[in-house]
């Protein structure tokens, strides 16, 4: 029955032993009971064994005596054969838990004693010196000093202990560090000693409580998250599973050298076979739905220091519905969602236009609301149908008046828009799977509200049948289109660019200074009371989540809604595309089929490899049917291979300077390639003789590509042109004609470009590193949409299919993937060497290696699955069908390679 919730904030239990607890009645009758005697810092607690009788919590501060009776004192009770006796005679007594019925605490005031006579009589002067000891530090008038007292009293006893090495799990164990520490669980902390071995992770409690000792296997860690606690950089949490809400332990240490030696340890260990998860890495997992947007908020809340296990930084989670008064819910009108786009604190006009007349009135610093949307005593409002002793212990003993209660879903969200000061979002348990919380399953008395009405169940609205029905409805409401398309909105609010400074201003998302990290620095603070109120405000007030993003959060990719329920986390029901099972269109097949090939990329096979050039291959072209292969090299020339009498059918040169690329036209009966000479030539397929030069640059031409009438050219000139291309009638030897469109200017020399699915999008890269992403949607391309400086040199680049992602490569070793909306860098990979080229789906990476090697990388984890032995030069260029089950390879080797996917 006892529980570390029974002490108050910020107390400690040091020790216990076994007791009786004797009631003396007029000096005759003489009552015993049987239990265990707690010495914790503020308070004596008496725990009985008999499960009917009250738990008995003394405050120290109420004490008027404390003390061993001496033998030969008249009318001592402990005379007759009861030595080991302490007697407390105290003003006031907690009674809990009578007859193990969790509810408020009963107050008993008025002069009582108290006779605790302990098993081993031997114990009872160091006892009562502890307990002089603590009395004297809890009548300091300064809570300040109070603590300063504990802390010392604590610091001493854990001194005088040390990790028992017996309790590690194998004698072979070898000790890597021993520290002291604290394990952190909501409300209250256990102080003892943290010990890592080569296999475990230990803590031993000073008190022994909940166990002798809690051990973590290392090779089951999963995660691991350095924590803010109290404001100050001393926690470290550590999960055994990846999706998880609850951590294994949570750790507070008493310096952050300690803090960051344990987690070093620890990652250490786990670095080889876990990859560390970035804010950028799952945002782009989330925004290509591999996780669902609950997912995604759970990885973001822990990323940004909530923890279940500390009420003041419990995860945040939106309000996502408006519509808490129909009978059906339905998720296909806007009007159903609340306005992702807004902090609660804005929802309502009215209350708003308020705040803000007070907040221009108010003199700096100047905040918008007086309460926060995330604290202790909102958490535990919303569980204390499941938590009723964590309230009781955040209230001193009481619950909330009746009618301040969670009792209604309706009325909670009306007084979130209405009330003066409720700002409150929502609970991650709103979103899960058990809907204990919403129901008074312990048959609690939590009080009656006016009009007499007894609270009990939480009211639901009238479009859910029950709990379980109101949870499915908020899970398919959270993982909706709508939500899906406007998630990022509130991420912008609570974990990104919008949550500090001007943009926080111009988005009325402006709290108190104090909940900021950073607002407050505690170790500047030189008076301990003053150190001590702060901290003790911050932790019940609440705190803003550590800021993740300091750019405008990207939009969440949705091709269709059906890729979602396969990722999601819940079962959710979501509107499936129009076609039937049965009439599956040609588009599904193979958008199937490529899922299915890059699935099974690691099987690629050698099919034939054939050398055709002198130098290095740098572009390779194919017809539609497969037949004819065209390649260009810096050799400079370009060559006509024949897949099926394997031999060189036609060998062109143009000028005896080098090729960069080429490509065919639609209809297979024209080649272009690009020059170093500033040229671009067109070769015709069917006549065998070059048909058209176009002379459109001052400097080599790095790269060219062809999209609906359009030819796009990059060139060393440091631009990147747009001509409308209206291709000659051949038979009667008409040449091109070239209509200059555009010329996208830039700083230094263009080495590669790329355009979407779309062609609406086109990106450009230079040899300094700068990607510009341009809108080529009009017919004269003016406007630079973004800019993104990596600062190194590009060997190449592509969209892929959501036409939101670029994925770049260069001298710099890294694959980096960028959304082109916002310019950021989402996610980033180190490879051992340059990669030179390469294709991707946006979750798989098949890319080609300075070595010669074909790498096979999963982008998400950021790892190389497959090696694959190929050239003996640099891989410099790749061609894949649309299949994706066909490639060719061209190297430094001078050899072009086919590859078959053989499944």
């Amino acid at each position: 029955r006892f529980s570390l919730l029974l002490l108050n904030l910020e107390e400690y239990f040091f020790e216990q032993h076994t007791a009786n607890h004797i009631i003396n009645k007029d000096g005759k009758d003489e009552r015993k009971f049987r239990g265990s005697l707690k010495i914790c810092s503020k308070s004596i607690i008496f725990e009985p064994d008999d499960n009917i009788q009250p738990i008995i919590k003394i405050p120290l501060r109420d004490c008027v005596s404390i003390k061993a009776p001496e033998d030969n004192e008249a009318n001592n009770p402990f005379t007759r054969n009861t030595s080991g006796g302490i007697s407390v005679v105290c003003s006031q007594v907690f009674l809990i838990k009578e007859r193990n019925v969790i509810a408020p605490y009963k107050t008993v005031r008025g002069k009582t004693e108290h006779l605790f006579q302990l098993d081993v009589a031997g114990k009872v002067g160091d006892v009562v010196q502890t307990l002089h000891q603590l009395y004297r530090a809890s009548c300091l008038d300064k809570m300040g000093d109070q603590a300063a007292m504990i802390t010392a009293i604590l610091q001493s006893r854990l001194a005088r202990t040390s990790f028992d090495k017996n309790r590690f799990q194998s004698i072979s164990e070898t000790l890597h560090m021993e520290c002291k520490a604290e394990m952190v669980t909501p409300l209250v902390t256990n102080p003892g000693h943290v010990c890592v071995t080569d296999a475990n992770l230990y803590f031993q409690p000073l008190n022994g409580y909940p166990k002798p000792v809690v051990q973590i296997t290392l090779q089951n860690v999963r995660r691991i998250y350095k924590r803010r606690h109290g404001l100050m950089p001393l926690g470290l949490e550590v999960f055994c599973t990846e999706n998880d809400l609850c951590s294994d332990i949570y750790l507070k240490f008493y310096n952050y050298q300690d803090r960051d030696e344990v987690y070093f340890l620890i990652a250490t260990y786990i670095e080889n076979h876990i990859a560390e998860h970035t804010a950028e890495s799952y945002m782009l997992q989330w925004q290509r739905g591999h996780l669902s947007n609950y997912q995604y908020l759970l990885h973001l809340n822990n990323l940004a220091d909530r923890s279940c296990n500390d009420l003041s930084q419990y995860p945040v989670f939106p309000w996502i519905l408006a519509d808490y008064s129909s009978s059906v819910l339905d998720l296909t009108k806007p009007e159903t969602f609340r306005d992702l786009s807004k902090p609660v604190g804005a929802l309502n006009k009215e209350r708003l236009d308020r705040l803000l007349t007070r907040y221009q009135e108010m003199p700096e610093p100047k905040f918008m609301y007086g309460s926060h949307y995330s604290s202790p005593g909102y958490v535990l409002f919303y569980l204390v149908r499941v938590a009723p002793e964590y309230m009781l212990c955040l209230q001193n003993g009481k619950f909330d008046h009746a009618d301040r209660m969670f009792n209604s879903i309706s009325e909670t969200w009306k007084n979130c828009l209405d009330g003066a000061t409720d700002f409150k979002e929502l609970i991650p348990e709103f979103y899960e799977s058990d809907s204990s919380f919403l129901v008074n399953n312990l048959k609690l008395d939590l009080g009656k509200r006016q009009g007499g009405k007894m609270v009990e169940d939480v009211e639901l609205p009238p479009w859910a049948s029950g709990p379980d029905d109101f949870l499915q409805k908020s899970q398919e409401a959270l993982e909706s289109q709508y939500v899906s398309e406007h998630l990022h909105e509130w991420i912008d609010l609570i974990f990104g660019y919008k949550q500090k400074g001007s943009e926080a201003v111009a988005a009325h998302n402006v709290f108190h200074p104090l909940t900021y990290e950073g607002g407050v620095d505690l170790n500047s603070i030189m008076d301990p009371n003053e150190k001590v109120a702060l901290l003790t405000q911050i932790l019940e007030f609440g705190q803003t989540p550590k800021q993740l993003f300091t750019t405008p959060h990207p939009q969440r990719i949705i091709p269709k809604l059906k890729s979602l329920s396969r990722t999601s986390s819940h079962s959710i029901s979501i509107a499936e595309s129009p076609v039937s099972p049965n009439e599956e269109s040609f588009e599904d097949l193979t958008e199937e089929s490529i899922t299915l090939a890059w699935n099974n990329i690691a099987k690629l096979k050698l099919d034939q490899q054939y050398k055709i050039h002198k130098e290095a291959i740098t572009g390779i072209a194919v017809t539609c049917n497969g037949s004819s292969v065209f390649t260009t090299s810096q050799d400079s020339t370009l060559k006509m291979f024949s897949k099926e009498s394997k031999t060189i059918q036609r060998s062109v040169s143009f000028s005896n300077m080098a090729l960069s690329s080429c490509l065919i036209l639609p209809g297979d009966t024209t080649v272009i390639s690009s020059s170093w000479d500033n040229h671009i030539y067109f070769y015709s397929i069917a006549f065998g003789r070059q048909q058209d030069i176009l002379m459109g640059h001052d400097d080599a031409v790095s790269k060219i590509c062809w999209r609906d009438g359009r030819l796009y050219s990059a060139s060393w000139d440091s631009t990147v042109k747009v001509w409308h291309c209206v291709p000659g009638e051949t038979l009667s030897n008409k040449k091109h004609h070239f209509e200059l469109l555009a010329e996208l200017e830039h700083d230094v020399s263009v080495n590669t470009i790329d355009l979407n699915a779309a062609n609406t999008i086109l990106a450009s890269g230079t040899k300094e590193g700068t990607i510009s992403v341009w809108d080529v949607t009009t017919a004269t391309v003016t406007e630079c949409l973004n800019m993104l400086f990596l600062l190194l040199l590009l060997f190449a680049f592509f969209f892929c299919t959501d036409s939101r992602h670029l994925l770049s490569t260069g001298e710099d070793c890294c694959f980096k993937v960028i959304d082109v909306q916002t310019g950021m860098l989402i996610s980033s990979v180190t490879a051992e060497e340059p990669q030179r080229c390469f294709r991707w789906d946006g979750n798989t990476i098949l890319s080609g290696a300075q070595s010669g090697e074909l790498l096979i990388w999963d982008l998400l984890g950021g790892k190389v699955n497959e090696r694959i032995k190929g050239h003996t030069g640099a891989v410099t260029s790749m061609w894949m069908n649309e299949q994706c089950n066909n490639v060719i390879t061209g190297g430094e080797d001078k050899q072009i390679m086919f590859w078959k996917l053989q499944y």
